[in-house]
């Protein structure tokens, strides 16, 4: 996204470039920073635009600005603009993965744009002449250009022991050189080293090995002799195959932390040591040795070069092209300004600004923590001259920026691979995620304009310009993401539905000067698309570990035994034992997905909780987008919320406190999705039934959702504050209307009415709520 003038012409605060992924800038215990000047590519810095608040609700001409308005014009796109826009995309890079990764300069940066053009011009070329080898040919190459990119991008980051560090430090201080010792230190965090580069060598040797036509021994010799030696490995091909796993390991480590790579060691220690456990345990196997774990694993089609990984290179790739040539393009500018001028007379604009804009942007981003960071870098400034505190402002941030991996028509990347393990168009998957997204955003908006009243939230006019203007002139930005979907409705596939929108987004771009798609700047996108699918590959690739293994041990069916037994051993009611199985399901699911990314989460999720919910008789379709919506939840879900600390990052508010607020911004999202489980009238959530189904699950859960919003905000819109008792009972009705059957639904809104009554009754007897908010003055 492309940040506009600010009100106070700061840029986000921005960490140290040696401060941890998961740390936000300054103190989580400080209140907010005070915001830097805009940097400037000098490396100076001038204060931005100047702006003044709004003294009240004004109506101001759409064409004048009010004397005392924000400004957020959208003539300003040089200069500092666009310092300002270098800055929020450093920032936001930081958080586009688990870890931040090195800016490469010089020789390295040259064989980095080099190899990365290559991929993409590779990943473009197979839409349209695939490879005649085969798929798992091309994923081979791909794997084998992407995978030493990922050693070059990422530093190992591996830290001493505290007295080791400790005792380094004083050598230091003591050395005559000590100076130097510093900038060795910081060039190490900047520039590969030589383990770096040795690991580039073995990931290039170890991917390129199945397709070297040279005979090693008594492997090698090609592409079609290493397929004819599955199930029996030659010595070098065992060797090659633990390396690639040894690799993989270390990527993930590089990219995400230590969790998932442990997940994944922890499959392979079943895998190997499973034989050992008593064959009375339900997850007892007959024990599998390493060489067929690693032929697993190399030589298959459910382990490396898997379905997650035919993902990546196939789909994930090009998304990611396509995100960054609508950002360079200036499509994220224009998508925040639009939503500024929707909402620039109301009460609660920079609430509603911050979540229009989470909306819009998430259409063509597929990370929750790098949206957060886009929208917070503009709109902060207005919610904090609104009176929002810095942690319920990253709430708000935060939940908006998590409904990027949820709108369509560019979801996470778990929504590619849905598609894929169902054998359905991504089109489907589209449809399937349409309804709970609006639902999504409809709780953040009821609870903006609740703690709008609750808070005191003050009016700040937002001068942006009609936005039948910014329509007319820059509307065209919506073109591509009309054509994706259009393309996808006559039956072209999603590679090349992306495709063609790629094309039409870089036409549509020469009709802003300032944003011209050159020959230059085409190179730019490619290469920034490509860098944004290192991590997902080393994901993607290092989740056929847990693939293969659950599929060679059977391990599916055994946990999904075991999960409806725990069930079953509380009732034996079918309805309650579903019921019972899907909670154990969602919390088993928000407990992984806090230790690892949205994708891995979703196929370990689908190969053990996704069996569990088939074996009970739920759909597919239903099964799927359950684990998908806990999946992606983990990024809001404390302790490890990377949306929340990105928008700590970015308001300076403390870290705790904005998780447990983003957790109340979402509350509705980790309800919802039981729905589709629970009754056949939940599939109408995901637009799967006749018309009726549809409306009456769409209507019925938008009601559930208000009145959970009132429950968690203690506050109904349009009466006044609801006390203990009122909120308890929104709570118990909001639960109840997800149960999408008559008489719960008739259960759920008698309950709702009393607590509205009780609201009202409350206000009577009391007068007017002496905490109603009057408008003030800025």
């Amino acid at each position: 996204m492309s940040p506009i003038s600010t009100p106070d012409g700061s840029s986000p605060p921005a960490r140290p470039a040696n401060s941890p992924a998961g740390e936000p800038a300054g103190s989580t215990d400080r209140a907010a920073p005070r915001p830097r000047p805009t940097p400037e590519p000098d490396g100076t810095s001038r204060p931005g635009p100047s702006t003044r608040e709004a003294t009240g609700p004004h109506q101001s001409d759409a064409t004048t600005p009010h004397p005392s308005a924000v400004h957020l014009g959208t003539a300003d796109r040089t200069g500092s603009a666009d310092a300002a826009e270098r800055a929020t995309r450093d920032l936001a890079a930081q958080f586009e993965d688990e870890k931040p990764g090195r800016v490469l300069t010089g020789p390295t940066g040259l064989l980095l744009t080099g190899v990365s053009l290559a991929v993409g011009a590779l990943a473009l070329w197979q839409v349209f002449r695939p490879l005649s080898q085969g798929s798992k040919y091309y994923l081979i190459i791909f794997l084998a250009g992407v995978l030493p990119l990922v050693f070059l991008a990422y530093p190992a980051d591996l830290r001493l022991p505290a007295r080791f560090r400790a005792r380094r430090r004083r050598i230091d201080s003591d050395s005559t050189d000590g100076n130097n010792a510093d900038r060795d230190s910081e060039s190490t965090r900047t520039r590969p080293t030589a383990t770096d580069w040795v690991l580039v060598a073995l990931a290039a040797a170890a991917c390129l090995y199945p397709v070297l036509p040279i005979p090693i021994g008594t492997g090698g010799g090609g592409y079609n002799a290493f397929l004819d030696r599955q199930g029996l490995l030659a010595p070098v091909d065992l060797v090659l195959g633990t390396v690639l796993l040894l690799l993989l390991l270390e990527a993930c480590r590089r990219t995400t932390g230590w969790i998932l790579p442990a997940v994944c060691l922890l499959f392979l220690g079943y895998g190997y040591y499973g034989g050992l456990l008593p064959q009375s345990w339900p997850v007892a196997h007959a024990g599998l040795d390493f060489s067929q774990l690693v032929d697993a694993f190399y030589n298959s089609d459910s382990g490396f070069y898997g379905t997650p990984l035919d993902v990546a290179a196939s789909y994930i790739v090009l998304f990611t092209i396509y995100g960054a040539v609508l950002e360079l393009s200036g499509a994220g500018r224009f998508f925040v300004e639009l939503s500024a001028a929707a909402f620039r007379r109301s009460r609660t604009a920079a609430g509603r600004t911050a979540v229009a804009s989470g909306f819009l942007l998430g259409t063509v981003s597929g990370s929750g923590a790098a949206t957060t960071v886009s929208i917070g870098a503009v709109t902060w400034p207005l919610l904090r001259r609104a009176g929002y505190p810095p942690e319920r402002a990253g709430g708000m941030l935060a939940a908006a920026g998590v409904g990027a991996i949820l709108s369509p028509p560019t979801l996470g990347a778990a929504a590619f691979i849905i598609a894929e393990y169902l054998g359905v168009s991504y089109l489907q998957v589209l449809g399937w995620a349409t309804v709970p997204t609006v639902l999504y955003y409809l709780g953040i908006l009821l609870s903006v304009e609740i703690d709008a009243r609750r808070s005191g939230v003050r009016p700040v006019v937002i001068d942006v310009g009609s936005p039948w203007r910014l329509l007319a002139r820059f509307g065209y930005h919506f073109a591509s993401l009309i054509a994706i979907i259009v393309f996808l409705a006559v039956g072209v596939s999603a590679t090349r539905a992306v495709v063609f929108a790629i094309v039409l987004a870089i036409a549509l771009s020469y009709l802003d000067r300032a944003h011209r798609l050159t020959p230059a700047r085409l190179v730019t996108a490619l290469v920034t698309g490509v860098r944004g699918v290192l991590a997902v590959t080393a994901v993607c690739a290092a989740a056929g570990i847990i693939t293969a293994t659950t599929t060679k041990t059977g391990l599916g069916p055994q946990a999904a035994a075991l999960l409806i037994g725990g069930a079953k051993a509380a009732t034996s009611d079918p309805t309650l034992v579903l019921v019972l199985t899907a909670l154990l399901a969602a919390v088993a699911l928000s407990l992984l997905g806090l230790a690892v990314p949205v994708t891995a989460s979703f196929v370990i999720g689908w190969v053990i909780v996704g069996p569990a919910l088939l074996d009970l008789g739920v759909t597919a379709p239903a099964a799927a987008m359950f684990v998908f919506y806990f999946a992606v939840l983990s990024e809001v879900s404390p302790p490890t919320a990377l949306a929340a600390v990105a928008a700590a990052a970015v308001t300076g508010g403390r870290l705790v406190p904005t998780m447990w607020q983003t957790l109340r911004y979402a509350l509705p999202a980790y309800l919802t999705p039981i729905a589709f489980v629970i009754t056949p009238a939940g599939l109408g959530l995901l637009g799967i039934g006749g018309v009726q189904r549809i409306a009456f699950a769409a209507v019925v859960t938008a009601l559930s959702v208000a009145v959970l919003a009132v429950a968690a905000g203690g506050w109904l819109p349009g009466v006044g504050p609801a006390g203990v008792p009122e909120r308890v009972l929104g709570a118990l009705a909001g639960v109840t209307l997800l149960w999408l059957e008559p008489v719960p639904v008739a259960v759920g809104t008698a309950l709702a009415v009393v607590a509205a009554v009780g609201v009202l009754v409350r206000r009577g007897s009391a007068g007017r709520p002496s905490s109603e908010p009057v408008e003030e003055k800025l």
